[in-house]
């Protein structure tokens, strides 16, 4: 990527460029990002924050409506029948287990529920149990529906948007060049490939990736530059948290300022997404304050897969100390 002089005099002028319209692309010299001044960076990311979204911050929540016995080999899965973890295992819940926990999120003031499942894509009957789910969903509640089912065909996407799913949730996880070391069972265009169909579809695509996998800072650039040329809104940011049993599971964590430059730096690639802290929190101090004070606009709360984050009501708390706006909760 070369070098680029952005010095911290530099960094304030980048931002108001982008305030301006500029944005950065892949012809850019990107590798000031790598080790330009991290308190200037990060104040930078949160004016350009503070523009383009606002003190509202977006929370999503998930359940986890299948799990285990995943047939992908992707090296930081718990979930995976290739790797070795006491992931629990189960079949697809039942609509009133999946209705409760979106009535409870809904009361405690979150935008957004998806139903997450296991595996490459859901089998045809899995699938219809699904759509009908959403369904009746959508009759009953206002919380706007998101789904992460992994491989889904352009007719199965219509079918979804059809039963009030507005979202769909496909991370391509890290960058072109890195994917091969992290998963082999599909590739890097396969992923780009089901997120156009979803986005055909008229659905709004959720995409990000998991930093700490033994990729470099210029990976972790060229995730956020893929992200910027797919239009991605929504670009959750997981830091790896090492799951025994997983081949990956001996990678030491992230430090805290690493994971503020990751942050800072999607927020000046893509300025005008909300850029989700996801999985992996538990890295960051006072729960992940500091990266909401340095681009980030948006988070999954509640309960996650099997990376633990914070509840709801302690997100609340904490985004409404900072002086954010947020949901109403009843």
């Amino acid at each position: 990527m070369g070098t680029l002089n952005r010095t911290a005099a530099g960094i304030p002028a980048l931002t108001d460029e982008i305030i301006a319209g500029r944005r950065l692309s892949r012809s850019d010299d990107l590798s000031f990002f790598m080790n330009c001044s991290l308190a200037t960076l990060t104040e930078g990311a949160d004016r350009l924050r503070k523009h383009f979204s606002g003190d509202y911050v977006d929370l999503c929540t998930i359940i986890a409506g299948r799990s285990g016995n995943c047939g992908e080999n992707c090296r930081f899965c718990a979930q995976s029948a290739r790797n070795h973890t006491a992931c629990e295992v189960y079949g697809l819940y039942d609509f009133d287990r999946i209705l409760a926990e979106a009535q409870a999120n809904e009361a405690e003031g979150v935008d957004r529920f998806a139903i997450v499942i296991s595996g490459r894509s859901p089998s045809q009957d899995d699938f219809e149990k699904i759509v009908q789910i959403y369904g009746k969903l959508h009759e009953r509640l206002h919380i706007s529906l998101c789904a992460s089912l992994g491989f889904l065909s352009s007719g199965q996407f219509e079918r979804l948007h059809a039963a009030g799913v507005r979202s769909y949730h496909c991370n391509i996880e890290t960058s072109r060049r890195y994917f091969p070391s992290i998963c082999t069972t599909h590739s890097f265009d396969d992923k780009l490939a089901n997120i156009r169909r979803a986005q055909a579809a008229g659905l709004s695509v959720c995409s990000g990736g998991i930093i700490g996998m033994g990729e470099t800072m210029e990976d972790r650039i060229d995730m956020a530059v893929e992200l910027s040329e797919l239009g991605i809104r929504s670009i959750p940011l997981n830091a790896l948290i090492a799951i025994p049993g997983t081949p990956l599971e001996s990678l030491p964590a992230l430090s805290e300022e690493e994971i503020l430059r990751t942050v800072a730096m999607f927020r000046y690639m893509n300025p005008e997404s909300s850029i989700r802290l996801g999985a992996g929190r538990k890295l960051l101090s006072e729960n992940g304050r500091r990266a909401f004070a340095g681009g980030a606009s948006a988070t999954i709360t509640g309960n996650m897969l099997t990376t633990s984050g914070s509840t709801i009501r302690n997100d609340r708390a904490m985004l409404q100390a900072l002086g954010r706006q947020l949901p109403a909760a009843y």
